[in-house]
Order: structure tokens, then sequence, then C-alpha cells
């Protein structure tokens, strides 16, 4: 399909730089499969659930992937930045580098931070900034190192307009988070809390965790021109048996399986074979969803509002159908929705096929 199909105009004040207070306060707009949209606020969530339901989230922990340093060359030194994108193994990791242009292969960088510093080696240079660190440490010494000198990666949408801060280091990771590994939040499970997880239980509502790490990749615009000319980077997913099994089960007797979102959609859609079977999984996914894509494993969506041209814009027309979906998002931008990242939610129902 052509990419400008996905493209739409959102006013600069609608992009939230803050998460609602509290988290679950956020707006919710309610989208059935058909007929009027709903205004409501996530904690309202557990209404629009029945008993027998499953919520899967995800629990990836946002790391400090966010590195800044100096390029050391001789007598040369030059100031550079790096964002960690993804982990290759113990002790090296892709990154995007600016400037990446005053890089060179073998080059030493020695990150700062108000924690430490961290040693690393340029070992290859990659398209459009991507460069492989090589990194003196391995494993959870690296970790550790990185934590210390490193600061929360927020989204260039928000980034760019302030910086990131100790509010942040709460604000940016959801109450599931564990398993560490991600460069970006799973933005809708951000608005869970106590009272609403609480609330969901009481409704007889079972939650389940699957992980996948997310990448930049999964956030940054379409630049070709037809979606079947674009690459997905790929991630690392994980659904273990007995979550998949009980997932199985809970669909067998007629519950509806709800990720909270497309993080925890696309584990299931890359674990769920073609009878719609969700089997354990534990590998990359590269999983690129658009618009004629048949869903195996899943109900219903809860997810924010998304970039224009974005793989995940082009997600959400899929399950919702095309038109249904730039219905949904005039209605937001013209109600007063906040997007992206620290923005509202929609409840999506999947459109029939």
């Amino acid at each position: 399909m052509r990419v400008d199909l996905f493209d739409f105009e959102l006013p600069a004040d609608r992009i939230a730089l803050r998460p609602a207070s509290p988290r679950d306060s956020a707006r919710m707009l309610v989208v059935p499969e058909k007929g009027e949209f709903e205004d409501r606020r996530v904690l309202d969530l557990p209404n629009y659930l029945q008993p027998g339901d499953a919520l899967v989230v995800n629990d990836s922990r946002v790391i400090h992937a966010r590195l800044s340093g100096r390029r050391l060359r001789g007598e040369l030194s030059a100031n550079v930045e790096a964002t960690l994108i993804e982990r290759l193994d113990a002790s090296r990791w892709r990154a995007l580098m600016r400037p990446a242009k005053k890089l060179s292969i073998g080059d030493r960088i020695r990150f700062v931070g108000d924690g430490g510093e961290l040693d690393a080696c340029v070992e290859a240079k990659g398209d459009e900034g991507e460069i492989a660190l090589a990194f003196e440490l391995g494993g959870p010494a690296l970790d550790l190192a990185i934590e210390q000198a490193g600061v929360m990666p927020l989204p260039p949408y928000i980034a760019g307009k302030r910086s990131a801060d100790a509010q942040d280091e709460t604000d940016y990771q959801t109450i599931f988070a564990r398993e560490a590994g991600a460069v970006a939040a799973p933005t809708a499970g951000l608005h869970f809390t106590p009272r609403l997880l609480a609330a969901i239980e009481a409704r007889g509502v079972s939650l389940y965790r699957v992980t996948l790490h997310v990448g930049a990749g999964t956030f940054l615009p379409v630049k070709a021109e037809d979606t079947d000319l674009h690459k997905m980077h790929e991630e690392f997913a994980r659904i273990d048996a007995p979550t998949a099994q009980a997932l199985n089960d809970a669909r067998a007797k007629g519950g509806r399986i709800i990720p909270v979102g497309t993080t925890a959609l696309r584990v299931l859609e890359s674990a769920a074979d073609d009878a719609g079977r969700i089997l354990p999984y534990a590998n990359r996914t590269g999983i690129f969803i658009t618009p004629g894509y048949r869903f195996r494993a899943v109900d219903m969506l809860l997810t924010n509002f998304h970039l224009p041209r974005s793989t995940l814009f082009m997600l959400v027309a899929a399950f919702a159908g095309l038109e249904r979906i730039k219905a949904v998002y005039a209605h937001a931008i013209a109600s007063g929705y906040r997007f992206y990242s620290y923005g509202d939610a929609c409840l999506l129902q999947r459109r029939a096929t």
C-alpha cells in the first residue's frame, strides 16, 4: 500500500510532554467495530471487559540507553551521543550515533554520566548513523555501567522540547517492568495503576505477561513510498509455555485475548500458528502488520495514539480498518486527546474479516 495513505496532520499542542496524573485518569476512546465512539477514562476499562477475558502486558523494562561522551583519537576528540537500540551479545550493542560522520572503525569512545564512565570501540558502521559498539565490559557489569552512565531515552518528540529528568525515571516505566532491555517504553502499559489492576481482577479478568524489548525502529516513520519496500527492525520477543497454554485455555472457554499495546500484540501474533493457537516463542520478530493482515490471536487492543506514517499506525489501521481508524484519529484530534507515549489511549475492537 502507498505509505501516504497513513499520513495525517497533528497539531503540535496535542503531543503530551507529561503523563496524566494519576496514570489511570488518562482519557480512553472506546471504538466498537461499528457505531459511535465513547469518550471515557482508562479507569473505566474494567467496564468493557468480561469475566474470563485475558489481558496481556509487556513486562520489558526501559534501560538508560542514551549515552553522551567523547571520541578519543590520539590528540583529537569530539563530542558524540549514542542511543543504544539493540543488544548484539554480552558486550556489544548496535547504536544510533550523532554525529556518525565523525566516527571511524577502531575509534575509542568514552561515555561519561553522573554515575560513572564507560569505554567502547567502534566496531562497524552501517546506514543512517548506525554503529556497532564493542564495550570493554560485558554481561551484568555492562548493564550496571550503562545504567550509571546513561539517561532515560525519551522519544525525540519529547526530548526535542525538554530534557529527561528524575520524574521520567518512574513516568517512563510501566508497573509491569522487570525484564531489562527496551530502549522505548511499551506505552499502553503506562496507564496502569494498582487500583486499576485491582478492579480488573475483581472483574474476573486474568493478566498475563510477555516480553518484547522495544527498539527505536518500531516508532520510526516509514521512509519508503510503498509498505512492501519497508523492512522492519527486528526485536526480541518471548512468551513462555505456561502463558501460551493459559491464553489458549482462556480463549477455548470463550474469553477474549486483549493485548495492552502493539508490542504485546506483536508477540502474540508472532507466536500464533495459522489456526490461532499461541505457541511458546523466544526469538527475534520483524512482524510487519498492515491492512489485509489476518489476525489470529487477539480480539481487542488497548493502545495509545501513534505517529503518522509509522508502522504502529499501520498496525491499528489493519486492526480496526483504515477508514475507521482515520475517523478515530480525527475525533481524537478534534476532542483534544493527548498523543504519543505520554498521551491518552484508545480501546479498539478488531474489525471482522
